[in-house]
């Protein structure tokens, strides 16, 4: 028989770069650690405060993926716990799953905490909801292709601006010309607001608002070229809609409609459906703009 798993690798999101953005899951974690994997350059040093003064510190910086997971066969046969600190979100470009499935070959336990991604913390930072009623109902989370590790068939970010939706673009700040074009080749008008965010929530961080116009300059003009996530969509700008859920014409298990109230939301939603039919024609039509574009250049 196996010998059953001991020790332990919680993976954990640290949220964009705040400290005290951790969730207390996320503490606990690294308090109970034995050994504490962090990025150091991803990561503000202040989150080390929840660690033991006896735990071994390892910044994954230096280390390969051979390396760390050294780390958790060592773990696995001394019955350790190890806190693996990635930032943002473990879900997302964090090269989370290429450790659990080691982890699994090797037969140590594991868990993922997760945590606030940039993309929540420049919305906060700017105030803004990304999906409005009648503007946006979907996110897209993305980046530019071209970089280090290349992009599936079909996800360029120029087939996901076809969608006129919000968009979260990681990753592509040293590629801004190219982001500007595909973002106009998938429809976007040049008055598209943009928000452009570097270090969000770090003592250094810059928030600006500018359009899809004016992105290449804005990103040019504060020398960004990494650390940098783009909010980009019409919901960035939107005002004057209402949601559904707290309308008096809305019902649900805790609350009765009022009747009046009900009749104009009806009515409403009808307006909006003949709206979004309308915009539908729009989209179409800035898709084949699109695409004339794309073939002329």
């Amino acid at each position: 028989m196996a010998d059953a798993p001991t020790g332990k690798v919680t993976f954990v999101g640290a949220g964009p770069g705040a400290a005290d953005l951790l969730t207390f899951r996320a503490a606990r974690a690294i308090a109970e650690a034995d050994v504490v994997i962090w990025a150091a350059s991803l990561v503000q040093s202040e989150v080390l405060d929840h660690a033991r003064e006896d735990a071994s510190i390892l910044d994954s910086a230096t280390m390969s993926l051979e390396d760390v997971v050294a780390v958790y066969e060592r773990a696995r046969e001394e019955g350790l716990k190890v806190a693996r600190i990635h930032s943002g979100d473990p879900a997302l470009w964090g090269g989370t799953q290429e450790q659990l499935d080691r982890c699994a070959g090797i037969g140590i336990a594991t868990e993922i905490v997760p945590g606030v991604s940039s993309f929540s913390a420049v919305a906060a930072l700017a105030q803004r909801e990304l999906t409005i009623p009648e503007v946006a109902q979907s996110v897209v989370l993305t980046r530019l292709g071209g970089g280090k590790t290349p992009m599936p068939p079909g996800e360029e970010v120029r087939e996901f601006a076809r969608h006129g939706t919000t968009m979260a673009v990681f990753l592509s700040a040293a590629r801004s010309g190219q982001l500007v074009r595909e973002l106009l080749e998938g429809g976007y008008p040049t008055s598209t607001p943009v928000i452009v965010a570097y270090q969000a929530t770090w003592p250094e961080e810059l928030v600006v608002r500018c359009t899809i116009e004016t992105l290449e300059e804005t990103v040019k003009e504060h020398k960004l070229w990494k650390h940098t996530l783009f909010l980009v969509g019409p919901a960035l700008d939107a005002h004057g809609t209402r949601s559904h859920l707290y309308h008096p014409g809305h019902f649900h298990g805790y609350r009765k409609a009022d009747p009046a109230a009900r009749r104009a939301l009806r009515e409403a939603r009808r307006d909006a459906t003949e709206r979004a039919a309308a915009g539908m024609d729009t989209a179409e039509r800035n898709m084949a703009e699109g695409a004339g574009r794309e073939a002329t250049t």
